[in-house]
């Protein structure tokens, strides 16, 4: 039993620097964190550990992320022969709200609604943060990264858990309103 893994990761480069949403195997971890039921912490990868996240997601008996299938496990096919979304059982809450509303949902939006919570950053900060580091070799700017990333974590980790305890998350509309949408995670 290698219980729930909650996971985030934030990139190098960006859709620019390696020629568009295509190539998302070439944009590069700068930092990767999950959170893990089986061991109550949070762990931080940098990408000289990335064999070791792997490892972690792959044993989970369930990896639940934000749009974790289109996005970070296509980053990290950059450094595996793994097929990530094959070889997992996942909980992408972005896609299955997307089934159901008919759009994407950011996750800020549903933290904000549902948890009164917001993001602390975004990846644009994330990207100038590890430029800054690849600059400076100064560790307060990954510290930065990996401090966002665990947020957004807990914040991924706090809105499923409430979607399993209420049956519902909330978001606001493109016009402000507050809406809940039945989820069955």
């Amino acid at each position: 039993m290698a219980g729930t893994v909650y996971f985030d990761l934030e990139t190098q480069r960006s859709f620019g620097d390696v020629g568009g949403a295509a190539h998302k195997d070439k944009m590069g971890m700068s930092v990767g964190v999950t959170y893990s039921t089986e061991t109550g912490r949070y762990h931080i990868y940098g990408e000289d550990q990335v064999e070791d996240l792997i490892e972690q997601l792959v044993k989970a008996d369930l990896v639940v992320g934000w749009n974790h299938i289109q996005f970070d496990y296509p980053v990290l096919q950059g450094y595996t022969i793994y097929d990530l979304p094959v070889q997992t059982l996942n909980c992408d809450m972005m896609l299955k709200l997307e089934e159901t509303l008919g759009f994407r949902l950011k996750l800020d939006s549903a933290a904000k609604a549902t948890l009164g919570e917001s993001k602390t950053a975004d990846g644009l900060d994330a990207l100038k943060w590890w430029q800054e580091y690849k600059k400076t070799k100064k560790i307060e700017p990954m510290m930065k990264i990996a401090e966002y990333c665990c947020y957004d974590v807990k914040v991924t980790k706090e809105v499923f858990e409430y979607g399993q305890k209420h049956g519902l998350v909330k978001y606001d509309d493109r016009g402000g309103h507050l809406q809940e949408v039945k989820v069955s995670w």
